[in-house]
């Protein structure tokens, strides 16, 4: 599926056994990330507006990411969902969910930029002015 606003992407996870202070685990990583629905897992990337100010903060680091929704932190992953947002991620480890995530291609960072210039930026919160002595203990002289 592919519109202005869904990509469909499907990724592929690799474990791989890590040994840390003597203790063997297993961490879980995408190891393919493609268009389409070739691989094992396709999801649908979908991008919304509310979430404009999250993929104007990744599209502008150092190294944008993809962040994948891989299930309960403690079973076998499997992913669900996938999101540009960090903040969507943020939420879904609130949840005790495992995130792993992936480094975005430069076709979804060029989508996502194309989204952004045709949705505009997101509306700048700022700081609410308030009004004098709001919120403040007034003294009062008798």
């Amino acid at each position: 599926m592919t519109s202005g606003t869904t990509r469909r992407l499907s990724v592929s996870l690799q474990a791989d056994r890590v040994t840390s202070k003597g203790f063997a685990a297993t961490r879980w990583r995408v190891a393919d990330l493609q268009s389409g629905d070739g691989g094992p897992h396709p999801l649908d990337l979908q991008l919304t507006l509310t979430e404009r100010a999250a993929y104007r903060f990744n599209l502008t680091s150092d190294a944008p990411r993809l962040f994948v929704n891989a299930g309960d932190a403690d079973g076998e992953p499997c992913p669900a969902s996938i999101s540009a947002s960090q903040e969507v991620a943020a939420a879904w480890l609130d949840g005790e969910q495992r995130v792993l995530e992936v480094a975005m291609p430069l076709a979804i960072q060029a989508w996502l930029e194309a989204y952004m210039a045709r949705h505009g930026e997101a509306p700048d919160e700022g700081r609410k002015k308030k009004r004098k002595g709001a919120g403040r203990a007034r003294e009062h002289t008798p």
